[in-house]
């Protein structure tokens, strides 16, 4: 009787909270969601309105030599496509964003698979790392325009015992861009390597046990194995690089200036070149617009390919 009268008690207490407990009102109910996506639409603005902005300046001709700008409409466009600089920083840019994204790509997935197996010196240099990818991009490049200095850089100096010191690194076309892809794997191969050996670490065991049993080799199961259940980390890390070579300024301008001539300028630094040091505004500002629409397209194409190899590794019909 005891415990049943503690039970009506408890039962009755609860009741009385529920009753007690303040409702909310039906509006704030109906204002919650709006609420909510208040942040995302504050983001959203802050992206757009400016990027709104820069299209509009692309119908004028604002310059520092005009300062009452004319409307023009696509003038401006028109004169990209037509000058021989734009495919020239065209072709360096995809030269670059190619060469760097495999350079990295490659050197990342090795690095990944020396650090996969669990030992103490991977673990140590696990940590060691990522110490490029916290060094900011353009430090890293003046840092390394320095070490390649022909007479007193530390790199020739080392290189001398070996017959090739006083290599002049930046002083010529092929050189310096092949120096600047060189400069930007060292800073983001960490990033690509971590990617990497984050999906070597959540691949399933199963298949190399079984593939262990049957006498297969390395090559074999990196072939057959871990390579196409590899492949969408890897993408996802192309598709970063890629992207982020496309539109590279602050590596190349503080390693070569877009020099010798103008062998190294890619199309975000002839975009700085015409708003900035030429004061052509709208030009410079129709430059990024394009640049814009190059990585557009570029991310939709790598975007859609990601989605194929990774339906296709789930087995999922198309």
């Amino acid at each position: 009787m005891s415990s049943l009268r503690e039970t009506g008690h408890g039962a009755a207490s609860r009741e009385e909270g529920e009753r007690a407990a303040p409702s909310v009102p039906a509006w704030r109910r109906s204002l919650r969601p709006y609420l909510l996506i208040v942040p995302a639409l504050l983001l959203t603005g802050g992206i757009l309105y400016p990027f709104g902005l820069g299209l509009y300046y692309t119908v004028f001709d604002f310059a520092a030599s005009k300062p009452v700008p004319d409307v023009v409409g696509l003038e401006n466009y028109r004169r990209i496509f037509t000058q021989p600089a734009f495919w020239d920083s065209a072709r360096v840019t995809l030269l670059y964003a190619v060469g760097a994204a495999a350079v990295e790509t490659v050197l990342g997935v090795g690095v990944a698979l020396l650090l996969h197996r669990s030992t103490l010196v991977g673990r140590i240099l696990e940590k060691i790392l990522i110490l490029p990818l916290m060094i900011a991009p353009v430090i890293a490049a003046i840092m390394w325009k320095l070490m390649l200095q022909p007479s007193v850089g530390v790199v020739n100096h080392l290189l001398k015992p070996f017959g090739l010191g006083g290599v002049q690194w930046t002083d010529t076309p092929t050189g310096a861009l092949l120096t600047s892809i060189a400069v930007d794997a060292w800073v983001y191969t960490p990033f690509v390597a971590i990617l990497a050996l984050a999906g070597l670490r959540s691949l399933p065991t199963s298949p190399f046990e079984a593939a262990a049993v049957d006498g297969a080799n390395w090559w074999f199961t990196f072939r057959k194995l871990t390579l196409p259940m590899l492949w969408p980390y890897v993408l996802v890390a192309v598709i970063f690089r890629f992207m982020d070579s496309l539109k590279v300024f602050d590596i190349i301008y503080a390693l070569t200036e877009g020099g010798p001539g103008d062998s190294t300028v890619v199309l975000q630094i002839r975009a700085y070149l015409e708003a900035i040091r030429f004061q052509r505004y709208s030009f410079g500002i129709s430059y990024t617009i394009v640049l814009w629409a190059v990585v557009y397209l570029a991310a939709m194409v790598l975007v859609r390919y990601l989605g194929r190899i990774n339906n296709r590794a789930a087995e999922v019909p198309r």
